[in-house]
């Protein structure tokens, strides 16, 4: 057993089964729905498609970072114990919750001097996130100490791909991402925005694709361009789905066909409330090893 905990928080959108067999230690991000704070805790105080519906009938959503009382009282139950640390938070270029996990580091370090507490910026969202939250603890589990560890994790962030699409524009332009003038002739061409988290961990729209199927394609083809070993891909891929789960059932199809030596099957999981927030319904995300984003 490791003398270190591995833990993220519930914005990796995987799910608590998938995070408790690896042995991972998570804290929830909040969310506000009508003004009344919520759990973003994998569906149990909304599920998603309660979500989504409530969202689509007009109630106001809103995220909520984790603060730094929230990561210390998290990170003392662990350094209280005598384990160590290594905490993997949501990109800061979606989120100031880096900067509370190292505040929460900081104020612990005098209480606690013989242990510590090391925070790692993803750079990654939702089950991207989550895949390197999957290789981070393979690694542990084949015995890397915590500071290497951290260290891999700063080397190779960067090499979690991501790609996505969505059908549904709404909350892409109540949040800003979209223009409403651009957003209602999206709607009335079927235009599919193709997006991508950049280096510095923040959402672009690279493409803009006509028709649902055009950006289930494009997809496929930017996992063939820029996955490591290309079609001899052999690591996993992790997809993720707002209440769409036919089209994240026909990515991941078309995936496993093109890339016959991949780790198991491509597996698919919920997209949590702090990011379905911003992305509202209709959105599919695929998340792979390759390049380093540069």
């Amino acid at each position: 057993m490791s003398d270190y905990v591995l833990s993220c928080c519930s914005t990796a959108d995987v799910t608590r089964e998938w995070l408790e067999s690896r042995d991972i230690a998570y804290l929830y991000f909040n969310y506000y729905l009508n003004g009344e704070t919520c759990k973003d805790d994998f569906g149990v105080t909304n599920s998603p498609a309660d979500l989504y519906a409530k969202m689509l009938a007009g109630a106001d959503a809103k995220t909520s970072q984790v603060s730094a009382g929230d990561y210390a009282a998290h990170f003392e139950k662990f350094l209280a114990s005598g384990k160590d640390v290594l905490h993997v938070t949501l990109s800061s270029g979606i989120s100031s919750t880096y900067n509370s996990a190292c505040i929460a580091r900081d104020q612990l370090a005098e209480k606690y001097p013989d242990r510590k507490v090391v925070v790692v910026d993803s750079l990654a969202a939702s089950a991207g996130y989550g895949l390197l939250m999957d290789k981070l603890a393979d690694l542990r589990d084949a015995g890397m100490g915590l500071d290497e560890l951290g260290a891999w994790a700063e080397e190779h962030k960067s090499e979690v791909q991501h790609w996505f699409f969505s059908s549904d524009l709404t909350f892409f332009i109540r949040g800003g991402r979209i223009s409403k003038a651009a957003g209602l002739v999206g709607g009335m061409l079927k235009i599919c925005p193709v997006m991508d988290v950049e280096p510095d961990g923040s959402l672009a729209v690279k493409e803009k694709i006509r028709t649902k199927a055009k950006a289930i394609n494009r997809i496929v083809e930017k996992m063939e361009e820029l996955a490591e070993g290309g079609l001899d891909y052999s690591g996993k891929v992790f997809i993720s789905q707002s209440e769409c789960i036919d089209d994240a059932q026909e990515v991941a199809r078309r995936i496993e066909a093109k890339f016959p030596k991949l780790n198991g099957k491509v597996e698919i999981f919920p997209i949590g409330a702090t990011i379905g927030v911003h992305t509202g319904p209709g959105t599919v995300a695929t998340f792979f090893w390759g390049e380093k984003r540069v």
